[in-house]
């Protein structure tokens, strides 16, 4: 289904397929003591071109690797302009200012996410390892000059469970 715009309103079989991934994702960068984000960039022929998991924390981390940014960095070394461009970007939560910003300038066409920002930020609270900006990736891209299509939110419900009790 499309809505006026042109924006798509319904997800696909595969969209949930790769939405599921992602958050299994998240689940797997918890499990190893980092914050619960992951990302996938796949190409329109279905090829997973990038795997992005959240690495911001120290003393190995950093503020900047998010998963949606790793995963979008990752894929524009990896595939053409007019590939990108084709490709979709899945994440198990809303793409932040930062990340919206890294998919944007690399060209990536479409987004899918799990998780909203804003309940992201009723997970999160005022926690310092995530000052969640409210800033939804549609006006980020809304104020470039690319057409990026936008789906989400998705499986809220089951994207918030890796964030139960990690938050403090």
């Amino acid at each position: 289904m499309t809505m006026p715009g042109g924006e798509e309103s319904v997800p696909t079989t595969v969209d949930l397929e790769h939405l599921h991934r992602c958050i299994a994702l998240a689940e797997d960068a918890r499990s190893i003591g980092r914050h619960p984000f992951a990302a996938l960039v796949v190409g329109r022929d279905q090829v997973v071109l990038a795997v992005g998991q959240n690495n911001s924390m120290p003393p190995g981390g950093n503020p900047t690797q998010h998963a949606e940014l790793r995963a979008a960095a990752e894929a524009s070394l990896l595939a053409t302009p007019e590939e990108l461009a084709q490709a979709t970007l899945y994440s198990s939560a809303e793409p932040c200012v930062m990340c919206a910003g890294a998919i944007y300038w690399t060209g990536i066409g479409r987004v899918v996410y799990a998780l909203s920002e804003s309940e992201l930020l009723r997970l999160t609270g005022d926690n310092p390892e995530n000052p969640t900006m409210s800033m939804p990736c549609r006006e980020v891209f809304a104020r470039g000059q690319r057409d990026i299509r936008v789906l989400g939110p998705f499986l809220e419900a089951e994207a918030a469970v890796a964030h139960h009790g990690f938050w403090g």
